[in-house]
Formats: C-alpha cells, structure tokens, sequence
C-alpha cells in the first residue's frame, strides 16, 4: 500500500497532491484494510486490522479511514452513551481538536461547537488555553483530551477551563496517568526535548500525572468523576473497536451553587 502511495505521488502533479493525499487517506488505504475483524465507531468502517500508531508506534492502534487511535474511539463510546452531547443542545469548546472528533461534532445540528489550538491547522480558533478568550461560565461542555501534559502553568489551564465552563456544565480531561506514582513528577529544569523524552516519555511533555491527578483538578474547582469505562464495556467490545482498556474517563463537573465556586483558590 505504501508503494502505491508513491507510485500516485510521482505521477500526479505537485499541485493536486493535497487532494491525491485526501483520495488515498479516505478512500484507497480503508478499501486496502476492509474487513470484518475490527470496527471504528468514530468512522463507522470495518477493518481486518488497524495501523500502527502513537508516538511510540503500537501495533494494530490506528485507524485506517479517519486515523483514530485507542483513545479517540474509547472517548467517542462514553460521549456516545454516557453523556447528553448527541441529544442536548449545547455550546461546546474542543481544545486541540483531533481530526476523528471534530469531523463529527463540527456538523451536528444541536452543537454551538467551537475548536482551539495554539497550532493545529484543525483549530477554528488560535487560543492559548492558559488565557482561554472567552466570558465566564460561557460553555455547557468542554472537551481537552491529552493536552494539560503538555502544558507547563496546568493549573492556570484548569483554572482557566473552570472558569469558562457554565454552573453545572462539564468537561472531559483526559491525559496520561502513571497510576505507580502517587505524585506527579514534574521538574522546570528539564527545558530540552532530549531530556524531556528520556525523563517524561515524550519530547513534548512536561510531566508525568500520577494519582494525584484527580486532586489537582478539585483544586481548580471542579467535581471529579472517575470512571473505569472499558470495564463496563467488555472484553469482547474492547477487541471489536481497539479501545484503551485501563484508560478512565475523567469526568469534570462545575458545581452549580455560588458558595462551592468560591472555595477554589485564587490564580
């Protein structure tokens, strides 16, 4: 399949290649992969085998149609069952919106949906999500899925993603956990992305969450949920979709009442 991927660009002009790359990504690669071993919920096609994918390549993890990985389709699933989003009309913020979610939450009807992103060209908005650009209490849902490890003031972005959400509203705050340690292990000296790769995983992390992770979201404010949502699913519908299966869905609320709002501490 790669072959064929050079053999079009080679013969193609330059100037359509985005639209080549397009045809081949959605169309020829998921006709190569067709089949009926594994299903993608996020595009709806099915697949004897997934891609490898991550940063550290995984067998078998990507999507071949809309390039979701285990983590995207695990998401989609909760949305999809355990929240209000694809039944209530709701104004939704999506930071660093990933290509397999956005696709679908942009077109739906009951959605007042909004992107941002320092850098992603999928981004509707160019937003630091330290100093989010919008009122207090403006959003009913807010999505941040694996972003706050790459973000060095996280509790100003908590803070922040707090303070834009409505009384009531909620928000999913996704992002890697060490469940080992106890303590987050962070260190501002570590600037280079050599060591931040040797010491975090990634070159463009700046911490690794441990379980202190669901207190420090309570320190910005928010009522934690922690669900275990691959459990609840099953075996069987984990290998159908590729999901993450130890990965919880952090489930963040904004209490309604005044009084509880005004406890969290101050930037």
């Amino acid at each position: 399949m790669r072959y064929l991927a050079l053999v079009l660009k080679a013969v193609i002009p330059q100037k359509y290649h985005p639209y080549a790359e397009q045809f081949y990504l959605r169309l020829l690669r998921p006709l190569w992969y067709a089949g009926n071993r594994y299903h993608c919920p996020c595009c709806g096609w099915h697949f004897r085998r997934f891609l490898p994918g991550g940063v550290k390549l995984r067998p078998n993890a990507l999507c071949p149609r809309c390039g979701s990985l285990e983590r995207h389709r695990l998401l989609y699933l909760y949305l999809k069952n355990r929240t209000n989003l694809f039944s209530d009309n709701l104004k939704v913020m999506h930071f660093a919106p990933e290509y397999c979610l956005q696709r679908i939450l942009r077109l739906m009807p009951n959605l007042d949906y909004i992107s941002a992103d320092l850098d992603s060209p999928l981004a509707m908005v160019k937003m630091d999500i330290t100093n989010v650009l919008f009122e207090n209490n403006s959003f009913d849902v807010i999505l941040c899925n694996h972003v706050l490890e790459h973000i060095i003031d996280d509790n100003k972005a908590m803070k922040e993603l707090f303070r834009v959400l409505k009384p009531g509203g909620w928000a999913i705050l996704q992002t890697p956990i060490e469940l080992k340690l106890d303590k987050t292990f962070e260190d501002s000296s570590i600037v280079s992305p050599e060591e931040r790769k040797r010491f975090f995983g990634q070159s463009d992390h700046v911490r690794i969450y441990g379980r202190d992770y669901v207190n420090r979201l309570k320190k910005a404010g928010f009522e934690i949920t922690v669900e275990s949502y691959p459990k609840d699913l099953g075996p069987n519908i984990i290998k159908k979709h590729v999901l993450s299966e130890n990965e919880d869905i952090y489930f963040c609320t904004k209490p309604k009442t005044k009084k509880m709002q005004e406890n969290t501490d101050p930037y």
